[in-house]
């Protein structure tokens, strides 16, 4: 088996919040992360807003410093680099923006945007960048003569495509894909992720893809981690973790997504309270304070559970083997 080309080991990133008179408490945005992306796979990162998922993306890649833990992409340690090695290294991670609007520069048009990073490493020169630019919005669905347009007299999938030619420009083999399509239409959606997917099997790209609808990642994911404050709580490949969830957070998650056939329509999971704040994180368990399974005894709200194998998925959950038997008697509909 060959080795992951991105590594992520007890991934740690808090922030020091500050108050009128002194200093605020350390908020624990990510709380020890561990995960890893094989060649030309995409590990989909899934959670509510505020769970912590964009955060890793960015620490990852070194858009902010982390406080602890270690990512090594292709052997090499990432949060150890100087300046310049960095520098070298960015080619070869990218990232996709959520909005692709305030992404793109409106004072530059879109042909100086994606030629930018192409300059900048000196991968082309005088017409030669130009062309490449060319192939470029070609090979994500865009008209080359449109090279010379800003970036407001395009439509928001126009502009996400703007913003995929943009990271693919440098050449990279890894990209971490925050959000690409939450700020787009359905329709949109479905094209801009089939691009991805396209690019993905031309290029041998490796994604971690951000997202929060589980619809969107069965399609585009081989594997899926689940996060909550800061954790991960469930991770495996995507049917068994969408088909045979064993962490009741991702239960609650998959009973949002919407049924296409109304004879098979789910029950609603409604989880009770609010998300604990990451300033001030529950003992234990995370999840035990809104757990509907919760059991009322002190092991959830005194022992933090560990990701462990339970059948075909690792999830952080004590009861993680009889949680679907739980999940029936709850609702009294007999197994089958």
């Amino acid at each position: 088996m060959t080795a992951p080309l991105l590594q992520v080991n007890n991934l740690v990133k808090h922030y020091h919040s500050t108050g009128l008179f002194r200093a605020g408490p350390v908020v624990r945005a990510v709380d020890g992360v561990s995960f890893e992306v094989g060649r030309g796979e995409t590990l989909a990162l899934v959670g509510e807003s505020g769970c912590g998922k964009s955060t890793v993306g960015r620490t990852v890649l070194r858009l902010q410093e982390p406080t602890g833990g270690s990512v090594e992409f292709d052997g090499e340690s990432v949060f150890t680099l100087g300046r310049e090695a960095l520098r070298r290294l960015r080619r070869r991670m990218q990232i996709i923006f959520q909005d692709p609007f305030s992404s793109l520069n409106p004072r530059m048009t879109i042909g100086k945007a994606v030629a930018e990073g192409i300059e900048i490493h000196q991968l082309a020169r005088g017409k030669a960048v130009r062309q490449r630019v060319a192939t470029l919005l070609e090979e994500v669905g865009l008209d080359p003569a449109f090279m010379g347009r800003y970036p407001h007299e395009f439509s928001g999938g126009q502009r996400q495509r703007i913003g995929i030619a943009r990271a693919l420009a440098v050449e990279p083999t890894f990209l971490v894909c925050d959000e690409p399509v939450s700020a787009l239409d359905v329709s949109v959606q479905a094209q801009v992720l089939n691009l991805l997917m396209d690019l993905q099997a031309k290029h041998g790209l490796s994604y971690l893809f951000i997202a929060h609808d589980l619809a969107v990642v069965r399609q585009i994911a081989h594997r899926v981690a689940v996060m909550y404050l800061g954790r991960l709580v469930e991770t495996g490949p995507t049917e068994s973790v969408l088909s045979d969830p064993r962490h009741p957070y991702t239960q609650a998650l998959l009973s949002a997504v919407p049924e296409p056939d109304p004879s098979r329509q789910r029950q609603r999971i409604i989880l009770e309270g609010d998300i604990p704040s990451p300033a001030n994180p529950p003992s234990g368990c995370a999840f035990h304070t809104r757990c509907f399974h919760h059991l009322k005894d002190a092991r959830c709200s005194a022992e933090a559970p560990v990701l462990r194998p339970i059948h075909s998925t690792l999830a952080a959950c004590h009861y993680g083997e009889v949680l679907p038997q739980m999940v029936q008697d709850a609702r009294n509909v007999p197994a089958t």
